[in-house]
């Protein structure tokens, strides 16, 4: 501040906008702050010079439409910012809420298939169990069905003892008397 050259003073409304208003001025003397502005370390607000062009005076009321412009800017940001942490709450509820009924589902898909597991293990079960059952009777039955075929063995062993036995009985006959059988032979009568 202390320099002789010329100041520049730089105003800007919008901090988007690339227009920029550039005010030379020289000040005819140079001012220096009060003693108790500088130990405050407060900025020191100087007034305008009275000789402003008009594109400075325009800029200034400008600048409280920037401002304003910004203010409802930042109000809707903040409003955008409010929805946008809405709608991710919402969704994250949604999700949350999808997840646990897909849990759900899983959990009863489990549980039935267990049971019909467990189901058809028993059903296997009760299978073997009665083929267990069913080969122990076919077993039974072809011990008697052999039981009843030793038997009847044995019936024509003891009916072919006795023929042989009358056969040997009835020739022995034959040959005391002499006489001849009246069928010499079963296959030539």
């Amino acid at each position: 501040m202390a320099t002789a050259a010329a100041e520049e003073v730089v105003v800007s409304h919008k901090p988007q906008a690339a227009e920029e208003v550039v005010v030379s001025h020289k000040p005819e003397a140079e001012e220096e702050p009060p003693l108790a502005a500088v130990m405050e370390n407060k900025p020191v607000v100087v007034p305008p010079p009275h000789d402003i062009p008009k594109a400075a005076k325009k800029s200034s009321k400008q600048g409280s439409l920037d401002r304003d412009v910004a203010f409802a800017k930042l109000e809707d940001d903040k409003r955008l910012s409010f929805v946008k942490a809405w709608e991710e709450s919402e969704k994250s509820k949604v999700e949350n809420k999808a997840q646990k009924k897909l849990s759900e589902v899983s959990a009863w898909e489990n549980s039935k298939k267990a049971s019909l597991e467990s189901d058809l293990k028993k059903v296997e079960e009760q299978v073997e169990k009665k083929k267990a059952e069913y080969a122990e009777k076919m077993k039974n039955k072809i011990a008697l069905i052999h039981k009843q075929a030793e038997e009847k063995r044995a019936m024509v062993e003891a009916k072919r003892g006795e023929d042989l036995l009358k056969a040997e009985e009835l020739a022995a006959k034959y040959r005391v008397t002499g006489q001849v059988p009246k069928k010499a032979f079963g296959c030539l009568g």
